[in-house]
């Protein structure tokens, strides 16, 4: 058993336990191949949670400094995580997922780029623009409940149907075409919220 099935297995017990954790969707998702998993993000607990119910690996880009920390930086490594210098911008985020990409992995992304709490945060479009350049499915996920995990309160994720991005003219998508997948993106993201809101 690796480090990651372990701790996958520890956190598991805790979300399917206490936080009584349901997962619907699960048949949507490609069990081998590149796949950028694009989630909402309103707790801390989203990223542990889309890590248990997704019946895959999935991989997180985390700021460079914190490898270079004892214990912590292997323990991340270990767990999906993989260094990104958010000090070169963009780019060096892009670069990173898609070397991860090219090796058949599934990444995970939130497209807000921070907890969202109030519905109102802006949308990157590096979902999109990553997903244009690697030719990978994006699959539409939605956690629900993790800013209730501190109270025991009732955990869920859903998946959706993976989504294939057309790309752009010459294989590059235009700023508009960008926006309009990642408009449709959240769409998907959205409709999965209200799926588990209306208990499908």
């Amino acid at each position: 058993m690796t480090f990651y099935d372990f701790a996958r297995a520890v956190t598991g017990a805790w979300c399917y336990g206490p936080l009584r954790m349901r997962v619907v969707g699960t048949e949507n998702v490609p069990r081998t191949g590149p796949l950028i998993v694009a989630c909402n993000h309103i707790s801390y607990v989203d990223p542990v949670a889309l890590g248990v119910a997704l019946p895959r690996r999935v991989w997180y880009m985390a700021k460079v400094e914190l490898f270079r920390i004892p214990v912590l930086g292997p323990t991340i490594a270990a767990l999906g995580a993989y260094p990104v210098d958010r000090g070169k911008g963009d780019v060096a985020a892009i670069r990173g997922s898609l070397r991860v990409l090219k090796e058949g992995k599934a990444v995970g992304i939130f497209p807000e780029g921070t907890r969202n709490l109030h519905g109102d945060a802006v949308v990157h479009t590096g979902v999109a623009l990553l997903a244009s350049l690697a030719g990978a499915p994006v699959l539409p996920a939605f956690v629900r409940g993790g800013d209730y995990a501190k109270r025991f309160g009732k955990l869920s994720v859903a998946f959706g149907e993976p989504m294939s991005l057309a790309k752009g003219h010459n294989g590059k998508a235009t700023r508009e075409e960008l926006a309009n997948q990642t408009s449709a993106i959240m769409a998907q993201i959205r409709a999965l919220g209200e799926k588990l809101e209306r208990g499908d």
